[in-house]
């Protein structure tokens, strides 16, 4: 009796973890796509060119993509509770420097600081589910975090657009840093690294046809856990996915499609921001419906990354072909597909490198293929950013048509990118418990 109330109290409290990480990972995604919205504004007070916005932005990313190796080291060894309790106190002096900051150079920092915060949820948050959830349970779980962190980029539009109008955006950053001290008190209060810590039983011992299914756990230290990662060859053709179709995202969502909106279709930023919306829409239902395709109706991981690889083709391809007066509704369906094709499907890129390693470096292979969408995504907005300044801006700084059509130019490439590298997946979905 006690041992199954003590397992009752296990798969009550996962859920629990659950939501304190998840809304970690909702305020990582609100920082990765804010300055969509703020761009013009941040343009404005500092006076810079595209350019210079891009590398603001992709400063983020670059560390973001910076954390992710030591990210996934740090969950296998100094443990993720931990981990993700002290970078979120970074992350969230990141955005009081942020938004206090009086030049571009104190800006950057801020940004910086807020990308090593953000960074160390992700592949911490991997590694506590692979402790709480089986195997079978963890696509339609890492699906559903994506999908929280959908909801933060939805508060990072209109809302944002709204509490920018409101209080400003520099009050407004500021409001979020004070939040996430908070945030990083809760997630060292709630959350443990696995049920043993809080002297529970292990699933293992709580399913025991799923504990005759896991392998026998091995030693594996470290950097031979790293040294195993990036020579299994089969790692590097999700990685490129990774960077090349949700680089495309990032570039596209987490920048430029705000000023395109405005700038081309003439858009306040309120009308903006509700396009922008689809977005993170296209990641709340994307993600739970990738997992559903990849887990129950196609039983595989790679023939899902090849269908929305195949779709991101086709909407940036759409989109170069018609960069101007397409109607209100199909801008709505296309942002929507965007995000669905591009960066939704994450939860199976994630998915299938989990499945290619031993549990025990879980935190290893997850941080590392984690880093590739960053580094693709600060690199893409750092390209486009370079090519609108090659173009001349009006006296209102609008930049012209071609412009962005070269900018959707660059996405396609990243797109068909996407799609070839995703033809070499190895297939890793097998039947478990």
């Amino acid at each position: 009796m006690k041992e199954s109330r003590l397992s009752r109290k296990v798969l009550r409290y996962r859920w629990l973890v659950f939501a304190v990480l998840a809304v970690a990972y909702f305020s990582a995604f609100f920082h990765r796509v804010s300055p969509s919205v703020v761009a013009l504004d941040i343009q404005e007070e500092f006076g810079i060119s595209a350019q210079l916005v891009g590398v603001l932005a992709s400063a983020y990313f670059y560390s973001y993509a910076f954390i992710q190796f030591p990210a996934g080291l740090l969950s296998d060894s100094l443990g993720p509770r931990a981990t993700v309790s002290v970078f979120l106190v970074v992350g969230s002096l990141g955005s009081l420097l942020f938004g206090l900051a009086p030049d571009l150079s104190l800006a950057m920092l801020g940004r910086v600081l807020i990308g090593f915060g953000a960074g160390m949820v992700f592949a911490p948050t991997m590694k506590v589910l692979s402790q709480w959830f089986r195997t079978i349970e963890f696509a339609r779980v890492n699906s559903l975090f994506l999908a929280v962190g959908g909801i933060g980029a939805l508060s990072a539009a209109e809302p944002l657009a709204f509490l920018q109008g409101w209080i400003g955006w520099r009050n407004s950053f500021e409001l979020i840093g004070l939040g996430t001290i908070l945030l990083a008190f809760v997630v060292w209060s709630v959350v443990r690294n696995r049920p043993q810590d809080l002297g529970w039983p292990s699933l293992a011992e709580i399913d025991p046809v799923y504990g005759k299914t896991l392998p026998s756990p091995k030693a594996i230290s470290l950097w031979e856990g790293a040294r195993r990662v990036i020579t299994e060859r089969y790692f590097w053709p999700v990685a490129v996915w990774s960077l090349a179709s949700m680089g495309c995202y990032f570039a596209f969502g987490g920048l430029w499609a705000g000023p395109y909106l405005v700038h081309v279709y003439g858009m306040s930023r309120t009308e903006a921001g509700r396009i922008l919306n689809m977005f993170a829409l296209g990641i709340v239902v994307g993600s739970p419906l990738m997992a559903y395709m990849s887990d129950r109706l196609f039983r595989s991981r790679k023939k899902v990354l090849l269908l929305a690889a195949a779709g991101l083709v086709a909407v940036t391809a759409v989109l170069i072909a018609f960069p101007a007066g397409l109607p209100r509704p199909s801008l709505y369906v296309l942002f929507f597909c965007f995000s669905a094709f591009a960066l939704a499907p994450g939860v199976i890129s994630i998915t299938a490198t989990k499945e290619l390693f031993p549990v025990e470096i879980t935190g290893t292979s997850i941080g590392t293929v984690n880093l590739f969408p960053f580094v693709g995504g600060a690199l893409m907005q750092l390209l486009i950013g370079w090519i609108l300044d090659a173009y001349p801006r009006s006296a209102a700084g609008i930049y012209p048509l071609d412009a962005y059509r070269s900018m959707f130019g660059v996405l396609l490439c990243g797109a068909l990118v996407g799609l070839i590298s995703s033809v070499f997946v190895k297939e890793t979905f097998r039947k478990g418990p």
